[in-house]
């Protein structure tokens, strides 16, 4: 019963971040979703077998410099641009 609710989350956010090409903003927070539920699922396969957990906080650490990446081109851009929009952004490229 955990694995289809996990499953729903998962498809939830993919269909947000496919969904939605306007903002950066909204994109990187679908992909944080997408990563927080791949954690949930991790934590949960891994606790039901008891093994090891050291895996799971290297995903962690990893998802962390993911989000900070994210985040410092968000701001780049907006210091850059003045928006987030995708759409000024390839206008403004040309």
């Amino acid at each position: 019963m955990m694995i289809i609710f996990f499953y729903i989350m998962f498809f939830c956010g993919v269909w947000v971040f496919t969904s939605n090409h306007k903002h950066l903003l909204v994109t990187l927070l679908s992909l944080e979703f997408i990563v927080l539920v791949v954690f949930l699922m991790l934590y949960y396969y891994l606790s039901g077998y008891n093994n090891e957990l050291f895996f799971s906080m290297i995903f962690l650490t990893f998802s962390v410099c993911e989000g900070a990446l994210g985040l410092s081109i968000l701001v780049s851009m907006i210091r850059s641009y003045g928006n987030d929009y995708f759409q000024s952004y390839i206008m403004l490229q040309c």
